[in-house]
């Protein structure tokens, strides 16, 4: 029975991180602009990132973390702004950087990458609202113990990155068949979209004042 209720659990979890992770997005963006013009790795490097930010929400949501909460909202222009800014650098570089062959992505650059992503991942705590509002429609958040929320954050893990993994694997196989003007087209255009994204975040964090 136990193992049961937390296999439902981790399966409502898992298309939780689905159902967040799919709709396009900053990170969407990037992670389809480095699997394309850094290889697979890459792309995976910035899914994982996401995953944790992604699962960070989902602990807070499904444990009810109430200091967290708090925390999070005294700190949410400071992590607005930031999450902007960044965003708004990475996107004028794509922009100026000229494009060059996919390179093999290091441990030391895999690991930077995973952690400027979780980052930006937790850069929008309007997220947390959105997650509020999800577990309390699948049912998430009636006293879950801390088996059950493991079990919850884990799925929604697994979902994001399920998610996150295909998405690389699509963009690394159709790197080889698209032409060279053609992917600096899509450099440039996911660029722009990432900066566009870092000024509506910025415009966020200016209403927070």
């Amino acid at each position: 029975m136990i193992i049961e209720t937390l296999l439902v659990l981790f399966v409502k979890g898992a298309l939780l991180g689905l159902v967040v992770t799919a709709p396009p997005g900053p990170i969407a963006t990037l992670c389809i602009n480095r699997s394309l013009h850094r290889g697979f790795g890459s792309g995976v490097a910035i899914g994982i990132g996401a995953a944790l930010g992604d699962s960070c929400y989902a602990l807070v949501a499904a444990a009810g973390l109430a200091m967290v909460s708090d925390a999070l909202d005294s700190y949410s222009l400071p992590i607005a702004a930031a999450g902007g800014i960044v965003l708004i650098v990475l996107g004028i570089r794509d922009l100026m950087t000229p494009p060059a062959e996919a390179v093999e992505v290091g441990a030391r650059n895999f690991f930077r990458t995973v952690v400027s992503t979780f980052l930006l991942a937790i850069s929008n705590p309007g997220a947390f609202l959105s997650f509020g509002g999800l577990f309390a429609g699948l049912g998430l958040v009636n006293g879950n113990t801390v088996t059950e929320t493991a079990a919850i954050v884990t799925g929604v893990f697994f979902g994001a990155m399920v998610w996150w993994t295909a998405l690389s694997a699509a963009v690394n196989l159709a790197r080889d068949r698209i032409s060279s003007d053609l992917t600096l087209l899509i450099r440039r255009i996911s660029g722009g979209l990432i900066i566009a994204f870092g000024v509506v975040v910025l415009g966020y964090a200016g209403t927070l004042l």
